[in-house]
């Protein structure tokens, strides 16, 4: 007899249908062939499947039987196709009814007693099938709550094949995930490190509101101590609310890379060592992975000690940085993962960490500190938008502040009314902060009066701008005169653009 059940593949953070079709004959020479390129773990289902059948009382069929994965043209990986298999050997054996799989989206993994494991990727999967015209699925009990968040998929969570059957066979009863209310999970959503915690730096946490207001690349230079990655960790409490749209665009890369937390609701913050490789951050492996600035995604990528990181992983963060998507290359996929993320990096002034500093003595020779800023490439620095220095905050200043400094809710909300301003500008384009403008639209969003024009224009010639320099400090000005509910862009927004290049002169050009 012959059953088929409804499955989904993924490529990349993208779902595929997929049928699986499974064909038992009565007497002949037992066999078992699966077909439709799959993966070694795919045909290892075989086992695994046998084993939860008869150990959860199931029949498991010996005659001729053969498993067809299909789209036969597309290499097949990973567990996620056992239960299915074992669903559809059930169907064809005559042990289930084939109308109750009619419809009914499966996915999942079965260990040898039977029980359902959880498996990655299942909220893209999902969501292709809700595209698709889907509109239930079963799937492991761990793996349900991902459906949580999508109307009209009704999802059921079983613990075993045992139960998934006996539901089936309308024996007992799953109630489908209740759908979550995305107002109500952002309010569960936990808070992160309050800008209120940090003592001075007042020009850091200027532009440290300036980067959130526009999502602009964020370099903070100064020595060890001086607050650079706390102030780093305060990003993501200042960043407006993900909208319901850009959380589940989160979620889905999140998914595809591993993670079964369900629906991300706060801005992703990624933190990755310095001996991190050119793979991990871009992405890569067999099955072309999403890597750190993928998942990165709508939210934070800090990068500390920057000169420490190799100089090919750094490299590899500027077309990501240009095009807000990042495509990995394979032997075994090809994959375009979106990447529009904010940079923020901190870093030494020198080895020693001291140089610069009012406070203490730089122990560098001269030639120590310009080898160990020159790991820092021209070309990444041209794509960042603020350089700001920072020194020691002296203990008695620090200790003299007894009140808390602005809180994070504070300053969200002026950078929530800065963000609504672009939001209505850019209406209808996808574009949703200054940071993200193309050069052909800069002429459209970001005029400039005539004095700000011969402002410009002289800065270019004095400070040697290069073109991409010059539509960053234009971006960036354009959210300093947002920041003052300010249409157009003055002297003094250019001027204020400006000093945060002329920072980085200082240490890279002498």
């Amino acid at each position: 007899m012959l059953a088929s059940v409804l499955s989904y593949g993924l490529q990349g953070i993208e779902g595929y249908p997929m049928q699986v079709e499974v064909d038992c004959r009565e007497g002949g020479m037992p066999s078992f062939e699966t077909v439709g390129l799959p993966g070694a773990a795919v045909k290892e289902s075989r086992e695994r499947v046998r084993s939860a059948l008869l150990n959860s009382g199931l029949r498991f069929p010996y005659g001729p039987t053969t498993v067809n994965l299909a789209p036969a043209d597309v290499r097949k990986e990973g567990p996620r196709y056992d239960l299915p298999i074992a669903l559809g050997l059930l169907a064809a054996s005559k042990q289930l009814p084939p109308e109750a799989l009619r419809g009914l989206l499966v996915l999942g993994e079965l260990s040898l007693d039977g029980r359902l494991r959880p498996i990655t990727g299942v909220l893209p999967m999902l969501i292709r099938a809700r595209a698709d015209g889907v509109t239930r699925a079963l799937l492991p009990l761990e793996n349900a709550g991902e459906a949580a968040c999508l109307e009209g998929m009704q999802a059921y969570g079983a613990e075993s094949i045992g139960q998934a059957v006996a539901f089936l066979r309308g024996e007992t009863a799953i109630e489908p995930v209740p759908v979550q209310d995305y107002e109500h999970l952002l309010r569960q959503t936990p808070a992160s490190v309050d800008l209120a915690q940090v003592r001075g730096q007042y020009a850091a946490k200027r532009a440290l509101e300036i980067a959130a207001s526009g999502g602009h690349n964020l370099l903070l230079i100064g020595p060890p101590g001086s607050g650079k990655t706390l102030l780093a960790r305060c990003l993501p409490g200042i960043l407006p609310a993900m909208g319901f749209e850009e959380a589940l665009e989160t979620t889905r890369i999140h998914s595809a890379a591993g993670s079964r937390e369900g629906l991300v609701t706060q801005r992703p913050f990624r933190a990755p060592h310095h001996t991190a490789s050119a793979a991990a951050l871009v992405g890569g492996g067999r099955d072309a992975m999403p890597g750190e600035i993928s998942k990165a995604h709508n939210g934070v990528l800090f990068l500390d000690e920057l000169p420490e990181f190799p100089r090919t992983v750094l490299e590899a963060l500027r077309q990501p940085m240009e095009d807000g998507v990042v495509r990995v290359a394979r032997v075994g996929a090809q994959c375009e993962y979106p990447a529009r993320f904010s940079l923020v990096c901190a870093m030494n002034p020198c080895a020693c960490g001291d140089y610069g500093s009012r406070v203490k003595a730089c122990r560098c020779t001269p030639l120590a500190i310009e080898r160990y800023l020159a790991r820092v490439s021209g070309p990444l620095l041209d794509r960042i938008d603020l350089i700001v220095e920072m020194d020691f905050v002296p203990a008695e200043e620090a200790l003299r502040q007894r009140a808390p400094g602005e809180s994070s809710a504070e300053v969200r909300r002026r950078v929530e009314r800065a963000r609504a301003l672009a939001a209505e500008r850019y209406r209808g384009t996808g574009i949703y902060a200054n940071a993200h403008l193309s050069g052909a639209q800069l002429e459209e969003h970001c005029a400039l009066d005539e004095e700000g024009r011969r402002f410009l224009q002289a800065a270019m010639g004095r400070m040697k701008l290069s073109m991409r320099a010059y539509t960053r400090v234009l971006k960036l000005a354009r959210t300093l005169a947002d920041m003052e509910g300010e249409k157009k862009i003055g002297a003094g927004h250019v001027a204020e653009a400006l000093s945060y290049r002329g920072t980085g002169d200082k240490y890279w050009k002498g």
